[in-house]
């Protein structure tokens, strides 16, 4: 039988979780995302999920049965900041359950950038009301790569 989101529990990140977050992180991006250039190391990546996104923002987790970290969301008021899960957990639900936990958490609105390359992720975020409104050449990103923002309001 196949685990689904229901098998799957959303919860605020402790200090403990930095490291299982990051590596969620590192595989999800190199999965969905192979041809953008990181502008971080490996180990600086999870320096910063130890020092800044668990510590500081509203850092997130998915956690199967067995304590398996499966996804991550980190919000900062109405920026919605980080939305990764582990590859072999896409399309289970997680995502849509991360990205309804942000709207009741900032219900007056929510903004993101993604990369355009990143069709899945444009589909995926207007399936949930997000409207593309600002499209860059990627010069405003430490990865250099274009990108684009949505907005979701209520």
């Amino acid at each position: 039988m196949t685990k689904g989101a229901r098998d799957v529990l959303l919860r605020r990140a402790l200090a403990s979780d930095a490291e299982a977050a990051a590596a969620v992180w590192l595989r999800s991006f190199a999965a969905a995302l192979p041809g953008v250039v990181r502008p971080r190391s490996d180990d600086e990546v999870r320096a910063y999920f130890r020092h800044v996104l668990v510590p500081a923002r509203d850092t997130w987790l998915a956690e199967a049965a067995g304590g398996a970290v499966t996804g991550v969301m980190v919000l900062e008021g109405e920026d919605l900041e980080q939305l990764y899960l582990a590859p072999e957990w896409r399309g289970r639900g997680i995502g849509d359950r991360f990205v309804a936990l942000a709207k009741e958490r900032s219900p007056g609105g929510l903004t993101l950038w993604t990369f355009q390359v990143n069709g899945p992720a444009h589909r995926f975020y207007e399936r949930h009301g997000f409207t593309a409104v600002e499209w860059t050449d990627g010069a405003g990103n430490e990865e250099r790569e274009p990108d684009v923002r949505y907005v979701w309001r209520p």
